[in-house]
């Protein structure tokens, strides 16, 4: 049996010659060694039949009518029990690499029965263990309709070993279901696992916790995403709302409303980063704003997953449309949405026109006043009318209380109407006196909440697109304001019933601003400190425990690597609650930051800079720039952390901030201890890529220093690390024009390595001028000047280490471009001289390089020096 997999490898190379012979012959003789009497024997046939699976050897008919019944034969309930938790292992390692069908109609009915097993609690192990994968491989459907109720089952089994195997893989469970199941039925689950009896259930549990919130993450409220390669970009957004379809609906409304409404391509900054600001968003639309009729306004609010589109409508017709239709039109042409994928487009800043439009509203409004004076009983009080339009928000609620979130939504409307119903008029309306005021202080970070009082039609569109049109530039200089409430606090409400067009507040509105009432002490103030850590993107209870990992007394009870764990997740739960919810996260991180274990510090510096990617550059500069200075006077254990990852954090700021770091990367040479090279190797590396972020003055007054001492570096490979910098050095310079500081830099380079009494340094020197032809650094002619000369005097040292890599610049490099090959050229014949002397070398290595072939495979000349 050990020898299958080589026998199967020989026949699959030569299937020509044996077409049928691994069918026919190996593998029944792997399958009949799975019942063999004897363990070693069993274990060495799975052994092979892993083997054969993972390089692909067995055909997808095999598997099904030869491996597979024996497998299930092998876990019925009357077998044997050592049998069958082999069987039960193998097939669960088995399943991830077999296709979908074959394991939804040939295993899964039997993993389902495995996990009741009620006598052998080995079976139940190996299921829990495996059961993420099972997940993965069946998809959402399967997963909710007939392994969920199994999960849960296992979940709460009497032996904590079982329970803590489900612990371990909650998260691929949890990626294999719908947001509503993760959110309503695997929550409160993992809370249970998390409050477990058993200390080892708990550990495992909080382990999971992280990564189980990670699995809310959604790049249309983070506006993150992750490439295939794993870096975390941002979602591309449209840079017109006509260019972007919502979620598959008829736009045509929406794209004809704002054709003329683009943002302008914002122009990148110093940095190279582009900022949105208000200055750059076009407002070709501001006519239409002040051309809105009060009477003819309305407003359609379509929410779908989270998102809240405001589409104006021109038309003297008030809309009319059948909710529930239009919740099935939805749900079936939404079958294939993901909203994993999907963003909706920026929208403009329109500020400016909002102010006019208030004050103009205002002035119409003290018009209407003396008519309304000699009639007040003609309408009823405000706060009548407030009462009156958060009881039927509840009545519109009611159908769907068996969704959390409606439920909360409605304890918070209860609320709000007993205290509508205490709120006298005089009190109403100097609340609504206070809020005609317009805003005249755009530089404020704060944006004030619209009430819910009762206001003219004019007021209530005004509110709207308040509340609905927030840019990204408004965003990005609040970054802590609880922004896009439509976006990541409020769910969903699919069976909302539409306002009427003279419908004076908006439902969904109502509910924002009720929810907001309650918050304005700390909207006032957005960076303060005690802000509530309070949000919507997860259940809260999972977000109080994840805090909670960092309380010492959890490292007594629990784990004591329990502050580690917390620090490994940190970036996937910041990801999932968005920029928006750092505070929740802030004090948290500060905490970790400061942990007395260095390897929590070290976990943190090695994620700052993705940390950095989630949370932008104004949230970067005021809360991560300080504890990355922290970490840049920490052990060597954190600080190459920070180090592995220096270029991606530098990019992010801003080139002032930036340019602060020059003076400190020269503490990068300095460790702990000296012959700790690496951390020297690292450095190098990453100022190869640094140099890009840095103007070439800037390169050449810090840069250069740094990368002619680690040139000098008492390592070899630190040394020629070191001289690829030297050439990206005098690369940036040439290609900025700086050709006299690439002159002065050439010389200092000449004097250190082509006259250096080590041989070392001249080899190095060669080698240098070998990297600044291959990578054109430099225009040939002046390379034939000022380093050419210094290359062919080292043609004649007595080393032959060195003439080894003068005869490989020579014959590989230089002689191949086109410049030295002109007739004309003035080095030529002295290049067809030494290249020949180097032929007749008494070396052979010399006279190898001297003359081969440079179309030929190059050798690596590593081993040489």
């Amino acid at each position: 049996m050990e020898q299958v997999p080589n026998i199967a490898m020989f026949l699959h190379e030569s299937r020509p010659n044996f077409p049928a012979a691994f069918s026919r012959y190996l593998v029944p003789i792997v399958v009949r060694y799975l019942t063999d009497p004897n363990n070693q024997v069993r274990k060495t046939s799975q052994a092979a039949l892993l083997v054969l699976l993972e390089q692909g050897l067995i055909s997808k008919t095999d598997m099904e009518t030869k491996v597979c019944p024996v497998l299930l034969d092998l876990t019925e309930p009357s077998s044997d029990d050592d049998y069958k938790i082999e069987a039960v292992a193998i097939v669960c390692k088995v399943v991830t690499m077999l296709s979908k069908d074959t394991v939804e109609h040939l295993l899964l009915p039997r993993f389902c029965d495995l996990c009741s097993d009620a006598r052998l609690f080995q079976v139940r192990k190996v299921c829990a263990a495996n059961f993420g994968e099972f997940c993965s491989i069946v998809g959402q459907e399967a997963t909710e309709k007939l392994l969920m109720p199994k999960f849960f089952d296992l979940c709460s089994d009497s032996l904590w070993g079982i329970r803590k195997a489900c612990a371990e893989c909650f998260m691929m469970v949890s990626n294999s279901t719908s947001p509503e199941v993760r959110r309503a039925k695997l929550s409160p689950l993992f809370i249970s696992l998390i409050s477990d009896q058993s200390r080892w259930v708990r550990q495992a549990a909080f382990q999971s916790l992280g990564r189980f919130i990670s699995t809310f993450a959604n790049p249309s409220s983070t506006g993150l995403h992750f490439r295939e390669d794993g870096a975390l970009l941002e979602v591309p957004r449209c840079t017109s709302d006509s260019d972007c379809s919502l979620n598959s609906l008829n736009c045509s409304d929406i794209s004809g409303c704002h054709t003329e409404r683009t943002i302008a391509h914002t122009p990148p900054n110093q940095d190279g980063r582009a900022t949105p600001s208000p200055e750059h968003v076009s407002t070709a639309d501001s006519e239409e704003m002040h051309n809105f009729d009060d009477n003819h306004t309305s407003v359609h609010r379509v929410m779908h997953e989270g998102f809240t589109h405001t589409i104006p409508n021109r038309n003297n017709s008030p809309m009319t449309t059948n909710n529930s239709k239009n919740t099935k039109e939805m749900e079936q042409t939404d079958e294939n949405f993901n909203s994993f994928h999907y963003w909706r487009s920026p929208l403009p800043d329109i500020s400016g026109e909002l102010e006019m439009l208030s004050c103009h509203t205002t002035e119409e409004k003290k018009e209407k006043e003396a008519p309304e004076d000699n009639c007040p009983d003609s309408m009823s009080s405000p706060g009548q009318t407030t009462s009156d339009q958060i009881q039927k928000v509840l009545d519109c609620l009611q159908p769907h209380m068996d969704d959390p979130d409606v439920q909360a939504q409605v304890q918070v409307l209860s609320a709000a109407l007993k205290a509508a119903q205490l709120d006298s008029p005089g009190d109403d309306s100097m609340t609504e006196t206070q809020e005609m005021e317009p805003e005249s202080n755009t530089d404020s970070p704060v944006v004030e909440e619209t009430s819910v009082e009762v206001q003219s039609e004019s007021e209530d569109s005004l509110t709207e697109e308040e509340e609905t049109l927030e840019t990204p530039s408004t965003s990005e200089s609040c970054p802590v304001q609880e922004q896009g409430d439509e976006e990541t606090q409020t769910e969903p409400l699919e069976d909302q019933e539409e306002s009427p067009p003279n419908s004076p507040v908006l439902e969904s509105e109502l509910i924002e601003s009720v929810e907001e009432e309650g918050k304005e002490d700390s909207a006032n103030s957005p960076l303060s400190d005690d802000k509530p850590k309070i949000q919507n993107v997860i259940p809260q209870q999972l977000l109080d425990q994840y805090l909670s990992m960092t309380d010492p007394a959890r490292a007594q009870t629990v784990d004591t690597e329990i502050a580690k764990h917390c620090a490994f997740s940190l970036p996937g739960v910041a990801l999932t609650l968005g920029r928006q919810n750092w505070h929740c996260l802030k004090d948290t991180y500060e905490t970790l930051a400061t942990d007395v274990q260095w390897k929590v510090r070290r976990t943190l510096a090695f994620s700052i800079h993705e940390l950095a990617v989630i949370l932008g550059d104004q949230l970067t500069a005021a809360d991560l720039v300080p504890i990355f200075n922290g970490f840049l006077k920490d052990l060597d254990e954190v600080r190459i952390g920070v180090l592995k990852h220096l270029y991606d954090f530098l990019k992010l700021l801003h080139a002032d901030k930036r340019r602060e770091y020059l003076y400190q990367l020269q503490e990068f040479m300095v460790t702990d201890n000296s012959r700790n090279w690496r951390f020297r190797y690292e450095l190098a590396e990453q100022l190869i890529l640094i140099i890009e972020l840095y103007s070439h003055y800037d390169v050449y007054d810090y840069l250069r220093q740094i990368a002619l001492t680690l040139c000098s570096d008492k390592v070899s490979e630190v040394r020629w690390i070191s001289y690829k910098l030297v050439v990206e050095i005098l690369q940036k310079l040439y290609a900025c024009g700086a050709d006299d500081l690439g002159l002065n830099f050439i010389n200092e380079l000449t004097v250190r390595f082509c006259h250096c009494p080590k041989w070392v340094g001249r080899q190095a020197f060669a080698f240098i001028c070998q990297a600044v032809v291959e990578e054109d650094c430099m225009p040939m002619e002046q390379f034939s000047q000022h380093l050419l000369p210094s290359l062919l005097s080292l043609s004649s040292d007595p080393v032959a280490n060195v003439r080894v890599l003068v005869a490989k610049a020579l014959r590989q490099s230089v002689m191949e471009k086109a410049y030295f090959k002109e007739p004309g050229c003035t080095y030529s014949d002295e290049l067809e001289e030494t290249v020949m002397a180097l032929q007749s070398d008494k070396d052979r290595d010399v006279r190898f390089f001297a003359s081969l072939d440079p179309n030929k495979g190059l050798m690596d000349t590593a081993p040489l020096i």
